[in-house]
């Protein structure tokens, strides 16, 4: 009889384990997404799902294949900038819910030149970067704000992923610039004859760093959707109350942080001087009440229409419309396609997760 007990309460545990609603998450290397590594490493991220009766999977990738994976549905929520938010999903016709914003890039993301080039000087050279990523977005903030805008039509750029344009400018010297961000910005400043031409310190608030949900799963109508989002949220804030304060604990905790990008800790503090992290939920939550947010957002959401990132069928930037906490609405009210939902970091911010 025992030995048919123990079987039987295995089975049973078993089996409720299997229908737990499960959701997969995936993140990509920077400094801002790096947490996610220690999340799943530390059990902090498990606690919290087992607490609201869910299964939560992080899963790393190479970035333009996360964005891929999320607009095809092969996971649930995933890491991405806000410009990607609107030329990757939104522009799919997949609907995306801001969960949490993470921080915006300071510094982290630059373009880089050999031999004290120019902007002006960059027509005819050959570029690498990330396309169709906030990469493209510096570039063209880099050559406006220079006043250059026609310029930027005739720089040859080479389409190179994140985890291969550190070698690949390195090897190829023909290439006279680099957009990129850390830490293979970091890397690639040590080589001789590189320098910083333009970084995002310049461009405060415009490249965010997100966390965002498919709205369709945020929906779901036996509410695994909401329960997922507030074990996110709430593992996400506990990482951030380790990783934030001064002294040894924090030190260990950013160590082990840093494993996930293959850093050491003054690699990784190093990155985060350049990172505008919204430790807080808080401060997060405030950010995404702020008019600021729908001025970087304008000049965000009109540089992927005018790039024709927003889709070929896409007439005016309005037919990506965008949502925002307070209930407002950039473009067509029936053609939202991104939402900055503040509820969840809210409710870390009181107490209520």
């Amino acid at each position: 009889m025992t030995a048919r007990f123990v079987c039987l309460f295995l089975l049973l545990t078993t089996s409720a384990a299997a229908q737990k609603p499960a959701f997969t998450v995936g993140w990509s290397i920077y400094a801002g997404w790096t947490p996610y590594h220690y999340l799943v490493k530390s059990g902090i991220l498990k606690k919290w799902a087992d607490k609201y009766g869910v299964t939560i999977k992080v899963q790393r990738f190479d970035y333009a294949p996360s964005l891929d994976a999320f607009v095809a549905r092969n996971i649930d929520a995933c890491a991405m900038t806000n410009m990607e938010a609107l030329d990757m999903p939104a522009a799919s016709g997949v609907p995306t819910t801001v969960l949490i914003i993470g921080d915006y890039s300071n510094g982290n993301d630059a373009l880089l030149v050999r031999n004290g080039l120019q902007i002006k000087d960059l027509a005819g050279k050959k570029l690498l970067l990330v396309e169709k990523t906030v990469s493209e977005y510096l570039l063209d903030r880099a050559f406006t704000l220079n006043g250059q805008t026609g310029e930027i039509k005739q720089v040859r750029k080479i389409n190179t992923s994140d985890s291969d344009i550190q070698s690949a400018f390195i090897s190829d010297s023909s290439a006279s610039a680099v957009v990129t961000w850390k830490p293979m910005l970091s890397q690639l400043l040590k080589q001789k004859g590189v320098t910083s031409l333009f970084n995002s310190s310049q461009i405060p608030g415009e490249i965010l760093d997100l966390t965002v949900v498919r709205t369709d799963v945020l929906e779901r109508a036996d509410g695994s959707g909401q329960k997922f989002a507030k074990a996110l949220a709430g593992a996400w804030y506990e990482m951030m109350g380790l990783m934030s304060p001064q002294g040894a604990a924090a030190d260990s905790v950013l160590t082990a942080v840093a494993e996930g990008s293959a850093d050491s800790l003054a690699s990784y503090k190093e990155q985060l001087s350049t990172t505008r992290m919204f430790y807080e939920p808080k401060s997060a939550a405030e950010f995404g009440s702020s008019p600021v947010l729908k001025q970087k957002m304008a000049l965000v959401r009109q540089f992927c229409f005018d790039h024709g990132l927003l889709g070929e069928k896409t007439g005016t930037a309005d037919d990506v419309a965008i949502r925002y906490p307070d209930g407002s609405i950039q473009g067509k009210t029936d053609h939202v396609r991104l939402r900055f939902e503040n509820l969840y970091m809210e409710m870390a911010a009181q107490g209520r997760l």
